[in-house]
Formats: C-alpha cells, structure tokens, sequence
C-alpha cells in the first residue's frame, strides 16, 4: 500500500462560522453540556498557541497511510480558531464508513476541537470560526444549505460523561425520534425504543422498567443508554469524545463491546487518552500533536511500526 503525504496548504476555503443562534441539538435533543465545554476549549486554544513557535519549527509533513474501505468523512485543510486563537492547523484526514477511527494525542492537542467540527459543534461556541472543507459522503457540511440541526441527527456524539435527561428511560431513547418527526403512531415508537435499547446492549436490564427514571441508573448504564438515544435517530455517524474515561473497568469492557458490535452499522469516531483502548477497538488512528494531525494509518502499523518519532515518543509514554 503507497503511503500518502499531505501536505500544509498556503490557502484555505472559506467555511461555517460560529452561530450561536441555533440550538445545541444532538438527533433532536438539546445538549447544555456541550456548551459548557466553551472554556475548556478555550482553554486548549491557549495551550496551543503557547506551543505554536515550536510546532511551527516541526515538520509539518503529515505520514499518512490511506484508508481501502469507502470514505465516509473526508476532511481538508481544517483549522480552528477561538476568538482569533488557532487550536488546529489545516488537518487533513479520511474517515472510512463502517470503522472505527481513534483520535489519539496528549491533552490540548485538538483531537476533541477537530471532532466537534464533524457535527459542526463548534457553531454553539462564540467567537469560534472553522476554515477548510469537511465533506460527508461527498456533501460540504458547512455549506450554509446545511441545518446543523439534521446534521447532527446524522452525525450523534456521546459525551464523556453519561447525561441522560432526568425523564424516563423511554422517553429518553423516544425523544429524538419524536423531535424530528420519525414516528407517529405509539406502537410504532415503542418498536424504535425497544431497537435502540437492543442495538446499546441494554434492553435486557431495562425491559422491566422502561417508566423508570434514567437517573437511577449506573453509569455505565447511563452511557449505554445516551449511545441508545443516539442511535435511535438512526444517525450514519457516532462521535464519540472519552466514552469511557468516567466508568469503572466493567463497564468500559461494555462500551468496548458495544462499539465493536455497531462498527458493522455505523462511522464511528472516538477520542481516546487510552493506548490500550485506542488499539483494542480502533481499526483506524491518526495522531495529533500541538492542534496538528502527525500520523495516521491501519491502527496496528500505527502502534506496532509508527514511522514518525513523534508518534513513537507519544505511544511509548515518552511524553503525554
């Protein structure tokens, strides 16, 4: 297989801007804790810019081992900036359909900025602004034909931490599929919730009390059911940003299982600081380094025989 270079851009396309008019929305269900993460974003911007003179020395050469599966998200020359600051520097990456791809990278690299810009969250973040061009399925998602409201139904996330609304099980899996009008008759609703639970490897725990509240739920519980509440929209994408890191070993054992089951259906995408989880579910993983993509290529060549030292340093624990 050629290895493919990509290369920094002296020019980028204009994209979406930052519109904090439209409602935070994930498959039809408001999200205040996306929000929430505006300062800690910032944040990252700042850690970056201050790392930014010696990653500009770096080279800026990304290796990059091409997917042979179809693309489903293909992205070019993406930054990202808040309030004028650059956390993400023209990255160029593919996403193939019906894997999973894992973002990996020391705290404040961008892995999470560039994720949000897949559903366009960086719109509910003021001052933020996207250049470059992202395209799924070949459809520029930033062009202001697109309602990031449906695009997010296409295109789920789950959080790193659970956050079920405090209303029923049901109603939890049901209201996305309610908001965008998917169903109409109750039979026909029961059926989805019931798929959905199924499809998160919940249903069999839950089944008994599905008018109980979400909230008596265990964590791990509670992130299998937000999966299901994505799902339930039928989405072609799942973003997923630390699924796991506030769960105990079991039910991240879980979540891993679970994420393995729906790669047959779905794109998933998730952001990982574990190596070990990163190589135990991904297919797909592509490094990034002060808001740059470094490396990206077939998760075992990336761990087994990284060809940047970066990549190498990273993996090994030499940094992080």
């Amino acid at each position: 297989m050629k290895t493919r270079i990509f290369r920094s851009a002296e020019d980028q396309t204009g994209a979406g801007t930052a519109d904090p008019t439209h409602a935070v929305r994930m498959g039809g269900q408001v999200l205040p804790a996306a929000v929430s993460e505006a300062s800690e974003t910032a944040g990252d911007a700042d850690r970056i810019e201050a790392a930014a003179e010696s990653s500009r020395q770096a080279d800026q050469t990304v290796v990059a081992t091409p997917p042979t599966g179809p693309i489903k998200i293909a992205a070019r020359d993406v930054s990202v900036f808040y309030e004028g600051k650059q956390a993400l520097f023209e990255v160029s990456l593919d996403i193939p359909d019906k894997t999973v791809t894992a973002l990996i990278g020391p705290s404040g690299c961008g892995k999470s900025t560039f994720l949000r810009t897949m559903n366009r969250m960086n719109d509910t973040i003021s001052g933020a602004k996207v250049t470059g061009r992202i395209a799924m399925d070949g459809e520029d998602i930033n062009d202001r034909s697109i309602d990031p409201v449906l695009l997010r139904a296409r295109v789920g996330m789950v959080f790193q931490r659970p956050n079920p609304f405090p209303k029923s099980i049901y109603e939890n899996v049901a209201y996305g599929p309610k908001i965008h009008g998917l169903v109409s008759a109750k039979s026909e609703m029961d059926g989805v919730v019931e798929s959905a639970l199924k499809r998160a490897g919940l249903w069999d725990e839950v089944a008994d009390r599905l008018q109980s509240s979400a909230m008596g739920l265990s964590g791990g519980q509670q992130q299998r059911l937000v999966i299901a509440r994505a799902i339930a929209v039928n989405p072609e994408v799942i973003l997923m940003d630390e699924p796991c890191s506030a769960l105990d070993p079991i039910a991240t054992a879980r979540i891993e299982e679970l994420i393995d089951e729906l790669r047959e259906r779905f794109c998933i995408v998730i952001v990982t600081h574990s190596m070990a989880q990163a190589a135990r579910v991904s297919q797909r993983t592509a490094f990034f380094h002060m808001g740059r993509l470094v490396e990206t290529g077939d998760t075992e060549d990336i761990f087994q025989n990284p060809r940047e030292r970066r990549t190498l340093d990273y993996i090994t624990g030499r940094f992080g």
